[in-house]
């Protein structure tokens, strides 16, 4: 009956009638399950009882009641300058490592207040050269998320050791200069399963060494993640951010649209140019015309898809999206047939895709989308266009004219992919 509480939900009767059980009852498993389910439910009047019964649920009472009254959440704008923090790590996908340091490399082009320090595998790792802010990372589109490396030890089970790398000035620092509201945290140990055990120890530690920070698995804007490196286990503070500032312009969706950091990473190696002229074969929700767009001072967007409502959402992201002196056609019907969207020889600087691999939308075969959208990029490309497209398969023979520039094995969303990129040549 009192698990069961959690889930009916308890009012101030049923919190004094838990209370009054935890005073009188000399069973020790009824008295542990009374502290776990007034860990979920209880309020002020359970804090008494709880701290000398269970500290952890009244931890969990405090991270709740917190939550409640002051919501609290990542500050973008708030300045790092000093922390202390040896490594700024942004996350991505396996194989974009490159393509991500070299959006970093572009955009503050040695002048900016972080630079690369490193690649490893799915991560770039920046060094702090001035005062900087969370939103200066979120100006870059192609990472996942950020990780603040915090500390190091042999084993997860070293609870202490993490929680004096997460207590340490250095983290104090960051979890305070970068937090509004109350101080709140969730912690994840990789390795398969909840590792409960492991999370209440380090939560446990954590607590002794800095009460202000309350643990609270629900909603935290902060996550602790312990994860294996090497030889060792790295604990980071990973910040959510929500909204993702870059997410802004994804107002619609489609099934088999592409992620806007995949849909960012491919406009990148597309490289467009101010005044150059885009087009999506396959454009689905719209992302790789809205990235193209963001990224250069294109001159026009055309996207074909024969779907009506991929269409649609294209057109609500575009709109969204706030792009300003571009011209934008999203046409209906299959891309092979050029003359019903209108498009000449010769008449794009970019073609990128991301085409139907067969697995949320059905395509008869791969290789027959793969050899038309070759040869239509053949066709429609100037010189020295740029084809960007991925492949589940073994791209097939491109046609004359089409040079192979480079080629990405990478992390598709789960699932290995080449992604390619060819120039049209003469």
């Amino acid at each position: 009956a009192a698990a069961a509480l959690a889930t009916l939900g308890a009012g101030p009767r049923a919190e004094a009638a838990l209370l009054a059980l935890l005073q009188r009852s000399a069973s020790a498993r009824e008295r542990a399950e009374v502290a776990r389910a007034f860990g979920k439910v209880g309020r002020e009047v359970a804090l008494a009882a709880l701290d000398a019964a269970d500290p952890g649920a009244a931890r969990r009472v405090r991270a709740r009641l917190a939550r409640e009254r002051d919501p609290s959440g990542v500050d973008l704008d708030a300045v790092l300058s000093d922390l202390g923090v040896p490594r700024v790590r942004l996350r991505v996908r396996a194989g974009f490592e490159e393509i991500l340091a070299g959006e970093v490399a572009a955009r503050w082009r040695g002048r900016g207040p972080l630079r690369v320090a490193g690649v490893e595998a799915c991560a770039v790792v920046l060094a702090p050269r001035a005062p900087f802010a969370l939103r200066d990372l979120y100006a870059l589109r192609c990472f996942d998320d950020v990780g603040f490396e915090l500390g190091h030890a042999s084993s997860p089970a070293d609870a202490d050791a993490f929680a004096a790398a997460v207590t340490s000035p250095a983290g104090r620092r960051l979890l305070e200069a970068c937090t509004r509201g109350t101080l709140r945290y969730r912690i994840e140990i990789a390795g398969g399963g909840h590792r409960r055990a492991l999370v209440r120890a380090l939560a446990g530690c954590c607590a002794q060494r800095w009460p202000e920070l309350l643990n609270d698995p629900s909603r935290a804007p902060w996550t602790i993640e312990v994860r294996p490196r090497g030889a060792r286990w790295v604990a980071e503070a990973v910040p959510h951010v929500a909204p993702d500032p870059r997410l802004r312009y994804r107002v619609a969706d489609v099934p088999a649209a592409s992620h806007p950091r995949l849909a960012a990473c491919m406009a990148r190696l597309a490289a467009p140019r101010a005044g150059d002229d885009v087009l999506d074969p396959c454009c689905g929700s719209g992302l790789e015309l809205v990235e193209c767009a963001l990224l250069a001072n294109v001159r026009s967007l055309h996207g074909c898809d024969r779907s009506e409502s991929a269409l649609d959402a294209a057109r609500r992201n575009v709109a969204a999206a706030g792009l300003r002196g571009v011209r934008v056609r999203l046409t209906h019907g299959d891309f092979r047939d050029l003359r019903a969207h209108g498009i000449a020889p010769r008449s794009f600087d970019v073609v990128l895709t991301n085409p139907p691999m067969g697995r949320r939308v059905r395509t008869a075969s791969v290789t027959g989308v793969l050899v038309d959208l070759l040869a239509v990029a053949a066709v429609v490309l100037r010189p020295g266009g740029r084809l960007v497209f991925p492949s589940p398969i073994e791209p097939p023979a491109a046609p004359a004219g089409l040079v192979l520039r480079s080629r990405h094995e990478v992390d598709f969303g789960g699932f290995p992919c080449r992604l390619s990129v060819y120039e049209r040549r003469g």
